[in-house]
């Protein structure tokens, strides 16, 4: 029935534009690939956090674009395991923006499949991490260097802990 073939279509149609929709204005980065690494998938929020518009990042390649110098090999094998199937989940990676700044995504890679159930790409959901990773190295810079203080302090530091035990001692101590 022409009718019902129709109404079937019609409800895709719809279907796909409210997918469409929830993608583009998700709160999280969203972004795909093709099975060649050109950009096909770029949310509004991707947009945002990278200022690149979805019309300068389409057909890019993602891993030489977009991805810092020193991590593009592992991204590429990540996104080359997704094309054959093999998805990964919470990797961080280094996302150089259209200010040179760096933005710290942690990604899941899901396998894209057409109807057919062949690969056509890859697709990346996101969460922003810039704030924590910067917040976590400023931690361990901070307790590198009371490490080193205490350790060059030019008097006797030493520690134990709830047993007893001796748990801190500096050079001056030693000497």
């Amino acid at each position: 029935d022409v009718t019902e073939a129709a109404k079937h279509d019609r409800a895709v149609a719809a279907m796909a534009n409210e997918l469409r929709q929830l993608i583009d204005t998700a709160n999280a980065p969203i972004f795909g690939i093709d099975v060649n690494g050109n950009v096909n998938e770029w949310n509004n929020k991707t947009a945002e956090i990278t200022g690149f518009s979805k019309e300068e990042a389409f057909d890019k390649p993602l891993v030489s674009t977009f991805i810092v110098p020193n991590l593009r090999e592992s991204v590429q094998d990540i996104l080359d395991n997704a094309l054959n199937g093999i998805e990964s989940s919470n990797y961080e990676l280094e996302f150089r923006t259209k200010s040179n700044e760096i933005r710290y995504l942690l990604v899941n890679a899901t396998t894209r499949r057409d109807a057919e159930n062949n690969i056509v790409g890859v697709v990346g959901v996101a969460q922003d991490v810039t704030e924590a990773a910067k917040h976590d190295r400023a931690v361990a810079a901070m307790a590198n260097e009371l490490r080193q203080l205490v350790d060059t302090a030019n008097a006797p530091i030493f520690g134990i802990d709830v047993y007893g035990n001796v748990n801190e001692w500096n050079d001056k101590t030693a000497e």
